[in-house]
């Protein structure tokens, strides 16, 4: 089988790996319009059942991502001047160059033909069996099929941009900065001994009223720095805007597709699907994209067939996560709902923001009934039963107010 992936990011070079791995006589190119190594980003995270996926599918490549990724298993939260730790899951970080390096390496190697600063155009697709679209949310090749694909794209509300910087976090590090124009906060978390990523969020009417959004990213920058001093401990904060440029803010938007081929041509990764950045899935839901595809391939030998399944599966496997990052969303977006609990009842319920029940019952009360199922299952069983029933009901009222 002929195969092209249009896009060098994680997703459509794993692929590339699986399907070469199945079948060495496989032609597969990877076309990427950027030279190599000149991804932007700063590091990814990924948890314990990606990394053991991975090594299912192909431990080799699972070998040297972990060996270059950084580990943390706690949570810390700063909220005004206190501070309050939870221990939880291992996490992982890797940069984002390192890890599509240890890829790109692993495609040569199994024989996958690597065209970097190669442009594919929907005018020009290339001749293949197989075109797998993983040009990113703003796909080139979706856009020109927009009608086929049904593509809707749902902007949150909050600005935030993404920073990385010297300072080291040893945890996951969330911070909540107060101040006259309303609130301010960053995710962090490390990716190699020498970097780790922030990222920055507020409402668009703080950002505007600070000025972070005006003038050169410098200024930005520097305001930003004086904001987290307490948890950079004198480290800088680094941009990627072109010299002079602005700080780049962002809206996240999210990004659903009706169906995920049309023809020969099927979508993977960022080109099929978004969440929330604050659920730290993206990264994680394009491999899977890829694992998925690749059985599939693998395991029916038509075509449509195969495609047909790929959505299938994957369309049900990411209603979970989207669920998930709309309420996470929803939550940072409600922030001053929850930023008055006490310390440890607030971080808590930042654990608990996926929940599609807390939303709809009082922070305080939630935060009892949930420390109470802990202890009685009855009460687990009421939660899990209550909790879609109350967001469906109010997903219906949501779609019913827009007709």
């Amino acid at each position: 089988m002929k195969v092209a992936c249009v896009g060098g990011g994680p997703a459509g070079l794993y692929l590339s790996i699986l399907l070469k791995l199945q079948d060495p006589s496989h032609d597969v190119t990877v076309h990427e319009r950027d030279r190599e190594g000149s991804t932007y980003g700063w590091g990814v995270t990924y948890w314990q059942g990606l990394l053991d996926r991975l090594h299912a599918y192909d431990p080799e490549s699972a070998r040297a991502v972990a060996e270059h990724s950084v580990r943390w298993n706690q949570g810390i939260a700063h909220v005004r001047d206190l501070a309050t730790r939870q221990p939880g899951d291992e996490g992982h970080g890797i940069g984002r160059h390192k890890f599509l390096e240890i890829l790109a390496e692993r495609a040569r190697t199994l024989g996958v033909r690597l065209e970097f600063e190669h442009e594919i155009t929907p005018d020009a697709l290339p001749d293949a069996d197989l075109v797998v679209a993983g040009d990113g949310v703003h796909s080139a090749l979706r856009t020109r099929r927009a009608d086929r694909f049904g593509a809707e794209l749902r902007p949150g509300r909050n600005s935030y941009v993404w920073l990385g910087t010297t300072k080291v976090f040893d945890s996951f590090t969330f911070a909540f900065v107060e101040t006259e124009h309303g609130w301010v906060w960053c995710y962090g978390y490390p990716f190699s001994a020498e970097r780790s990523t922030c990222v920055i969020e507020c409402a668009p009417e703080t950002r505007d009223r600070l000025g972070l959004g005006e003038g050169g990213e410098a200024d930005a920058l520097a305001r930003l720095e004086k904001l987290f001093a307490h948890i950079l401990d004198g480290h800088p904060l680094i941009g990627r805007a072109p010299a002079g440029g602005p700080a780049q803010w962002l809206t996240f938007r999210t990004l659903t597709n009706r169906s995920w081929y049309d023809g020969n041509l099927v979508l993977l990764g960022d080109a099929a699907h978004t969440t929330h950045y604050s659920i730290g899935a993206g990264t994680t839901l394009a491999l899977e994209d890829a694992m998925a595809l690749a059985d599939a391939l693998r395991e029916c030998a038509d075509l449509p067939r195969a495609l047909a399944r790929y959505e299938r599966e994957r369309q049900s496997a990411l209603l979970s996560p989207q669920s998930a990052a709309r309420y996470s969303a929803q939550w940072y977006e409600n922030l001053t709902r929850y930023i008055d609990l006490p310390p440890d009842h607030m971080f808590a319920l930042l654990g608990q923001r996926h929940s599609p029940l807390l939303p709809y019952v009082p922070p305080q009360l939630y935060y009892r009934l949930d420390r109470a199922a802990g202890r009685l299952e009855a009460l687990r069983r009421l939660k899990r039963w209550l909790g879609p029933k109350i967001a469906r009901s109010a997903h219906s009222r949501v779609l019913t107010s827009r007709e």
